[in-house]
């Protein structure tokens, strides 16, 4: 009698079938935690930006309406967060208010920008819950 060794055509397609499928539940997972990581980089640039806000008023008895003053006294993050994200202000800036906006850039569009103002609000809350 002879002996075959090897595997038979239905146990490779089984294989191939069984890491098509983990592929298809690991890659999504995956690229949802890196989209996370991306967006707590882009958190903490904001705090650090409300931080550096609250210590030019501190200073100087209101908030800084210059970008470059905060990151080059104050220790604000760089206007590129990172690869994913650039912050800058928007909207209405002046000595008693203003509202940062972390802006998401390549893949990172689909989860949205991010805002934080002189009170302390955060929007949008559930990415920022998250």
């Amino acid at each position: 009698m002879k002996s075959n060794r090897g595997f038979t055509l239905i146990e490779l397609l089984i294989v191939v079938a069984i890491i098509g499928i983990l592929a298809a539940i690991a890659i999504p997972s995956y690229t949802n935690y890196l989209r996370r990581g991306r967006r707590a980089d882009a958190k903490t640039a904001l705090e650090q930006v409300r931080g550096a806000q609250e210590m030019w008023r501190a200073e100087k008895g209101g908030y800084s309406t210059v970008q470059a003053a905060l990151q080059t006294t104050m220790g604000a993050p760089a206007t590129a967060i990172s690869n994913y994200y650039t912050w800058g202000f928007s909207g209405t800036l002046n000595a008693n208010s203003w509202t940062a906006q972390a802006v998401a850039i390549g893949s990172q569009t689909t989860d949205g920008d991010l805002f934080i103002n002189n009170r302390g609000t955060k929007t949008p809350a559930d990415k920022w819950a998250k």
